[in-house]
């Protein structure tokens, strides 16, 4: 079970991780986490740094090292680990990597209420879906390529993984696309009937929810 943390913003993960190598000031940190892509891996939003770190500091994860100012630019603080915060760094790896997370991707999303489009608009656009995928693989695999003979692959091996992921969708994908297309989906011919004979326009609202009152 996920544990409740102190600054449950995976930034601050990102943070622990730039200060386990050296102590740095924000600036540096967000230019560190930059250079290792680190706002693909984990959704980072930037404008949030100075909080989260401003959070870190006070539940004991990071401290002040030092201050300086250069000429009329805004002071510097440089900050450190502390031990807290190598532990929570390690904890919270831990549980990453071995607690599976409930996950709401967008995707998912949008194929639970598909049923509201046209079974052909549904295709059209798993159609465009599927090109970006399969243009996203190609693009990680030459990065991996270039990449491979002098990187480690235990620090390209979420690349590993994305493609991994990628690769598996565009298979599920390419398989649901031909049930669409050839005729072979469950239900096809109704959902296709509901949507030629109106779909959800406003006198099919009307009668779904009055449906839904009588019900």
């Amino acid at each position: 079970m996920a544990k409740r943390r102190k600054v449950a913003n995976l930034l601050a993960l990102a943070v622990l991780s730039a200060l386990a190598h050296r102590p740095m000031h924000p600036y540096e940190m967000a230019a560190a986490l930059r250079g290792w892509n680190k706002e693909h891996d984990m959704g980072i939003k930037w404008g949030s740094l100075y909080t989260v770190v401003g959070n870190m500091a006070k539940h004991g994860l990071i401290e002040e090292l030092e201050s300086s100012r250069q000429g009329r630019r805004p002071e510097r603080t440089v900050y450190r680990i502390t031990e807290a915060g190598r532990e929570e760094l390690v904890d919270w790896t831990r549980e990453l990597l071995g607690v599976p997370h409930t996950e709401f991707p967008w995707f998912r999303a949008g194929l639970s209420v598909m049923s509201v489009l046209h079974p052909d608009d549904v295709a059209a656009l798993l159609t465009d879906r599927l090109t970006a995928i399969r243009r996203g693989i190609a693009e990680l695999e030459e990065l991996r390529e270039r990449d491979s003979p002098q990187v480690p692959r235990l620090f390209l091996i979420e690349t590993e993984y994305d493609l991994a992921m990628l690769k598996a969708e565009e298979g599920w994908i390419a398989a649901l696309l031909d049930e669409l297309t050839s005729g072979t989906f469950p239900g096809l011919a109704e959902w296709r009937a509901f949507h030629d004979d109106g779909g959800l326009s406003a006198e099919m609202k009307e009668l779904a929810e009055d449906k839904i009152t009588d019900f």
